[in-house]
């Protein structure tokens, strides 16, 4: 597979900022942004940092709306292709969509530490959207489907940890969930300022796929 099996603590580096990646440990001390805020590399400590413009900047934010989704150049191009086909603004539908992938809505519910973690939970098939067993991670979600822990996972250790490593992160508005029962819906599609918690400016996105 083309998916990145390094290690995730080199691409917050690389973008010179937190991407959350790697689950409690980003709210540690261990965090590598915290020990060593330079860009990866033999030599990238001495390195000098330089002004990006132009071309560079977009490629730059669009690098870092994929990591922080875990999403492939392919499949990001997709969701894009989607966005633009949506109605209203296609920055902010690019973002929702890649918001309700069933691998990030884990993530939010906090039954899950990291996307990535959301990806694997519902890829061995402990999940359930409206009754039904769901193991795709880019699953779309809308509103009114609800989204649980199958019964015979209820009790998997994996899950109940982050949901407890989890306790201290609020729910979106746009879901309502129930972690005692570890099960969740979709109230509304998220507004622009719910998307996520590091800053993105999708419209150097928009620029770039626009060229």
């Amino acid at each position: 597979m083309a998916r990145y099996r390094g290690p995730v603590c080199r691409l917050c580096r690389r973008e010179g900022m937190k991407l959350f990646l790697k689950g409690e440990r980003c709210h540690s001390v261990k965090c590598a942004i915290e020990k060593r805020n330079f860009v990866p590399g033999q030599h990238g400590k001495d390195r000098k940092v330089k002004k990006i413009v132009g071309y560079g900047l977009q490629l730059r934010e669009k690098q870092k709306v994929r990591r922080i989704y875990g999403v492939l150049e392919s499949q990001f191009h997709i969701t894009y292709e989607k966005a633009v086909k949506m109605k209203g603004i296609t920055g902010e539908n690019l973002l929702s969509t890649l918001e309700r992938r069933l691998d990030s809505v884990l993530y939010r519910m906090g039954l899950a530490t990291s996307r990535s973690q959301g990806r694997q939970i519902v890829g061995h098939g402990h999940i359930n959207v409206n009754g039904r067993k769901v193991n795709i991670p880019s699953f779309i979600v809308k509103p009114g489907d609800e989204i649980s822990i199958r019964e015979s996972s209820k009790t998997n250790v994996t899950i109940l940890a982050a949901r407890d490593a989890t306790a201290h992160a609020p729910s979106p508005s746009w879901m309502d969930v129930d972690r005692e029962n570890l099960k969740g819906k979709i109230i509304s599609t998220p507004r622009r300022d719910e998307l996520t918690q590091i800053p993105i400016n999708e419209q150097l996105i928009v620029e770039l796929y626009s060229k």
